[in-house]
C-alpha cells in the first residue's frame, strides 16, 4: 500500500486577496479616495494631509511654535463668527479641493451655503471646495504653507489665504484677485480688514506678540462697523 501523505493539498480555488489596508506613509502618492480610505483605517493618526497627491504627515506639535497660536487664532475666528450669524469657524478640519488634493487646515471660516457660500457639504460631512477664509499656523512647514499649499488654495480659489510665520514674528493675508494671491495691505493704524469677510479687522503686530487684548479690541471695532451690520443682513437674505 502507498503510504498516505501528510501535505495539505492545494487548493485549486482562486487565492483569497488581503483585506488588510495599507497604512499611510509621509511622502505616499495617492488619490484622494486612496488617501480618505487608509487615513480612516488609522485612528491613531491625528493629521495626514494630502498635497498634489502627496501625503503629508506633521512631526509632534510644539507648544509655543504651534498649540499656543493655533488657539489664540482659533479664538480670533471663533469670536468673530459668534456675532455673524451665517457664518462658522472650523478647526482642522479636512478639505476635500480636488482629486489631488485634501489638507486638513488648522482653522477656517466658511459662509453657511444656505446664506450664499461657495463650498458644499457632503452627505459624509465634508467640506467640498475650498473655504472662504484658510488659515495655517507655520513653523516648521512653513515652506509647504508658502508654496505648495498657497498654490493649491489659490488654484481653487479660496477668497483668503492667511499664513502665520510663528518663527519669522509675521503675518502673510493673501486675497484671492483675478486668479491670484495678493497681499492685504495694513492701513495707516496697523490694521488689516478682510474683504471676503467685513468686520473681520486684525493688528498682525499685536497677534504676533501675543497681545490679545489688543487682537480683540480691533476685532469688536470690525464687528461693530457699519459694513459688518450689512453683511450681516445680506446673510440673512441671499440672492
Amino acid at each position: 500500500m502507498a503510504p498516505q501523505s501528510t501535505l495539505t493539498p492545494v487548493s485549486k480555488s482562486a487565492p483569497r486577496r488581503s483585506t488588510r489596508i495599507a497604512p499611510l506613509e509621509p511622502g505616499d502618492e495617492l488619490t484622494r479616495d486612496e488617501f480618505e480610505k487608509r487615513y480612516e483605517a488609522m485612528p491613531n493618526v491625528k493629521k495626514a494631509e494630502l498635497i498634489e497627491g502627496i501625503v503629508h504627515m506633521p512631526s509632534p506639535v510644539r507648544w509655543m511654535q504651534h498649540a499656543v497660536p493655533h488657539a489664540e487664532l482659533l479664538g480670533w475666528l471663533v469670536y468673530y463668527r459668534t456675532y455673524t450669524p451665517g457664518v462658522h469657524a472650523g478647526d482642522n478640519g479636512s478639505l476635500r479641493l480636488d482629486m489631488e488634493n485634501e489638507p486638513q487646515a488648522d482653522a477656517a471660516l466658511i459662509i453657511d451655503p444656505a446664506s450664499g457660500g461657495q463650498v458644499q457639504m457632503s452627505a459624509d460631512d465634508f467640506i467640498v471646495g475650498a473655504p472662504e477664509f484658510v488659515a495655517e499656523v507655520s513653523s516648521s512647514t512653513a515652506s509647504i504653507d508658502m508654496n505648495r499649499k498657497l498654490r493649491v488654495y489659490r488654484r481653487n480659489q479660496a477668497r483668503e489665504y492667511l499664513v502665520w510665520r510663528v518663527l519669522d514674528l509675521a503675518v502673510d493675508w493673501f486675497v484671492w484677485r483675478g486668479g491670484e494671491f495678493q497681499l492685504l495691505s495694513p492701513d495707516a493704524e496697523g490694521i488689516v480688514r478682510s474683504e471676503a469677510f467685513p468686520g473681520l479687522w486684525l493688528d498682525p503686530k499685536a497677534l504676533v506678540e501675543g497681545e490679545m487684548p489688543r487682537v480683540l479690541e480691533v476685532l469688536q471695532r470690525g464687528i461693530a462697523s457699519e459694513e459688518h451690520q450689512q453683511f450681516v443682513e445680506r446673510l440673512r437674505r441671499p440672492d
